[in-house]
């Protein structure tokens, strides 16, 4: 498997710029004209791509009021089941491949999480250059077979997974045929707390899968993707709303425009600085040597002169010899007179004789 994927022409990986992916979710509210402005408002934001969600109840449980459907408590769900927050949260298909040519339009991938094999089969009538795998299905083999028989790039969500989960979902989808795979570190909780984000995985995950590996974030901090990326993170993931004031399903664990904004250029600005591997003089460092230290004259020398701890100094700036040789000039004569203030170099100095040897 190779560290990095392509999407649309667009490498994705390891020295590469990071792939910001806007999450539009369910934060369109059942408004087609207010799903456009997110897409609109996350090419604003700085985005490269946007993503949708495909499915519907129907195909993702059953409508039914045991208990087992229910949603319990401590989630921003709580008292609905789950075909009731599905028929809720779903963004109409009739919709997406609108909205991919919209997103298409702006210079923005467009692609979807499917939740089963119809909407894999959809999906690829849209022809999407890329699925998304969410957290919950990564147990789900069946579908993750499907979607790698495309033979597009998957890139995976690992919340709430175990290492050996992770490694038989890689497993599955290599052996149906997947080349491009990319993984993203998840918490699966909405919103996510700091505390449960453990961020430092992100490299180890590169270090035990040999994948890309990204972030998909639910916390409401800006900040943390900008960690993840300094950890190495080579894709972020980000839900997007117009305004958390307007409730839906996903809204309170989404970045307004404006925060999606600063988030994306706060990543630019690290991937920048994060740069190479580098031990070479910069090209801005250039004109700083001269401020380094070296060995200069510190009080008026006449010819003959011994050199001591009293004329002889390591200071600023970088004009004189190096003070790797303040021991072997210590003891040693002046050739010439000296003014204070002088760098010192070889000729000034009687390297023949030295006064501690006589």
């Amino acid at each position: 498997m190779s560290k990095r994927i392509t999407i649309n022409q667009r490498e994705i990986g390891v020295g590469k710029p990071v792939y910001i992916i806007a999450e539009l979710s369910a934060n369109h509210n059942r408004s087609f004209e207010e799903a456009v402005k997110i897409v609109e408002a996350a090419k604003e934001a700085g985005a490269d791509a946007v993503k949708l969600q495909t499915y519907t109840p129907d195909t993702m449980t059953i409508d039914c009021d045991r208990e087992n459907f229910q949603i319990g408590k401590g989630t921003i769900w709580e008292g609905k089941n789950l075909y009731q927050l599905y028929a809720e949260a779903y963004t109409p298909w009739e919709w997406q491949p609108d909205l991919k040519a919209i997103a298409n339009r702006l210079d923005l991938d467009c692609f979807s999480t499917p939740f089963d094999e119809s909407s894999v089969e959809f999906l690829e009538k849209m022809d999407v250059p890329a699925y998304k795998l969410a957290s919950f299905e990564l147990v789900d083999l069946p579908l993750i077979r499907r979607i790698a028989r495309t033979k597009k790039p998957i890139i995976m969500s690992t919340g709430m997974a175990t290492k050996d989960e992770i490694q038989e979902a890689i497993q599955t989808a290599r052996e149906n045929g997947c080349c491009e795979l990319a993984l993203l570190k998840c918490t699966s909780a909405y919103p996510a707390s700091l505390k449960e984000m453990n961020l430092r995985t992100i490299p180890d995950m590169v270090r035990m899968f040999g994948l890309p590996v990204g972030l998909s974030d639910h916390t409401l901090e800006a900040t943390v993707p900008v960690a993840a990326v300094a950890l190495g993170a080579c894709i972020v993931e980000k839900h997007i709303t117009l305004s958390r004031s307007v409730q839906g399903p996903d809204s309170v664990f989404s970045l307004e425009p404006d925060e999606f904004k600063h988030m994306v250029c706060s990543i630019r600005k690290v991937e920048k600085a994060l740069g190479e591997v580098c031990y070479d003089i910069t090209e801005g460092e250039v004109a700083s040597r001269v401020f380094r230290r070296s060995l200069f004259v510190i009080r008026d020398i006449r010819a003959g002169e011994t050199f001591t701890n009293d004329n002889v100094r390591v200071i600023r700036p970088g004009d004189g010899l190096h003070t790797r040789h303040i021991e072997s000039i210590l003891g040693r004569t002046a050739t010439c007179d000296l003014e204070r203030g002088a760098p010192l170099t070889w000729d000034m100095i009687d390297t023949k004789r030295n006064c501690n040897e006589l």
